[in-house]
């Protein structure tokens, strides 16, 4: 088993700052990637980011690309994501997860049903 715990959300005016953190325990040598999703009131769990493990790998959604940032530290069991120019449209609950890897996973790395253990999220709430 894999713990998940979200810190770092919070209220933030558009254009401004988020830098989330991710904390993992457990079982964590099993680990093959670890990822970002969020959650909008109303719409299905969004994939955002994700990285491998071990290594610097990473894929963004097209929403993430150019804004987040998603890197670890194995050394800290942690991962972060960096989220600059926050839109109002970034308002959701943002969700760690990590995955055992698989072909499933392989094929697609952005859905959630490739994801085996998950955070209780934390909220994200930018204004306008």
């Amino acid at each position: 088993q894999v713990q998940l715990v979200e810190s770092g959300g919070g209220l933030v005016q558009a254009g401004g700052s988020l830098r989330l953190s991710c904390a993992a325990s457990g079982r964590t040598g099993s680990m093959y990637a670890m990822g970002w999703f969020r959650q909008a009131p109303g719409k299905e769990r969004e994939f955002v980011a994700v990285i491998r493990w071990r290594g610097t790998t990473t894929f963004y959604s097209d929403s993430a690309k150019g804004r987040f940032t998603i890197s670890g530290d194995t050394t800290k069991n942690t991962i972060y994501l960096q989220m600059n120019s926050l839109k109002p449209e970034d308002t959701a609950v943002y969700y760690c997860a990590s995955t055992l890897g698989g072909s499933g996973w392989a094929f697609r790395p952005a859905g959630p049903e490739n994801y085996d253990y998950w955070g209780l999220g934390t909220q994200v709430t930018v204004s306008a």
